[in-house]
């Protein structure tokens, strides 16, 4: 049986990037110390979610694969702790910034990079101001502890990532996340959030898996950003499923969280052929979500 302990790390983050890469890294040497194979932090953890204002300045936060402080960090840890580590950071492609996933196998190497392909615009949660949507497709990586397929924050609300990333043979799907109050819609979405990912398990039979940040992060007026002033408090509640969508590992809204589950992979791949959802698949129907029909 390949079995793989996997976990979910859920943080407050700092407005100084420094700060939150110490804590990042004490918090995977928590994780690793308690055996887990693959760490998942939360989206963009390395600062704190500039994405609630428009500030032109930000757009230098962006620096290639190659440079990053957070995927630099994720490299080393992952030679040393002998561990996965998907790592969320802005990215810079020439003229080009995205919002990726740098996936770092349990030998520091560079397996690939996912760029985030459904970028939302709604208030204080802007960011088709500082990322182009992905050119990556949906991509799924082979590590040494299993097949992973991962997607970021706004594509976890889409049933076609989770179907696409299965289909490419993800044994489990991760979800670095940022989400929190949503102060215009005047509702907490939490158990929407969950459900919707809950789904996407029980749908494809792989269990799901989201990691999000704590904290109430607060914009105070300056002529940079129009004199806007706002805030989100964002709602931890990181959760891991199983193959059937059943929470079995859940975080609190309010408190830095390290989650661990073991799973087995062999035992979820015998469980998703048995059930014969792929096999009875009909693609010759399903034009219309792709708009050929």
């Amino acid at each position: 049986m390949r079995k793989v302990k996997v976990a979910m790390i859920q943080m407050q983050c700092s407005p100084v990037q420094s700060e939150n890469l110490e804590k990042a890294e004490s918090l995977i040497r928590e994780a690793a110390g308690r055996g887990a194979n693959i760490i998942l932090l939360p989206e963009l953890f390395d600062r704190w979610y500039f994405c609630q204002e428009r500030r032109y300045e930000y757009y230098q936060y962006a620096m290639s694969v190659d440079e990053h402080p957070s995927v630099l960090m994720g490299k080393k840890l992952a030679k040393e702790l002998g561990v996965v580590l998907p790592i969320s950071f802005y990215e810079k492609d020439g003229n080009v910034l995205y919002n990726s996933i740098a996936c770092i196998d349990a030998d520091g190497s560079l397996l690939g990079v996912y760029r985030k392909t459904h970028i939302p615009d709604d208030h204080y949660y802007q960011e088709k101001f500082y990322f182009t949507p992905g050119n990556t497709g949906f991509r799924t990586f082979d590590t040494a502890y299993g097949v992973i397929g991962i997607g970021i924050c706004w594509d976890q609300w889409f049933p076609e990532t989770a179907r696409a990333l299965a289909l490419n043979g993800a044994e489990m799907i991760l979800f670095p996340t940022a989400i929190g109050s949503e102060p215009i819609l005047q509702v907490d979405s939490m158990e929407h959030w969950r459900r919707v990912m809950q789904g996407h398990a029980a749908a494809n039979l792989v269990p799901v898996c989201a990691a999000n940040r704590i904290g109430l992060e607060e914009v105070y007026p300056c002529k940079e950003n129009s004199f806007q002033s706002s805030s989100l408090d964002f709602y931890g509640s990181s959760f891991m499923s199983d193959e059937t969508g059943e929470i079995v590992e859940s975080a609190p809204r309010d408190k830095e969280t390290v989650l661990i589950h073991e799973y087995d992979l062999d035992q979820l791949m015998k469980d998703r052929i048995a059930w014969g959802l792929f096999r009875d698949r009909r693609e010759e129907m399903y034009g219309i979500i792709s708009g050929t029909k």
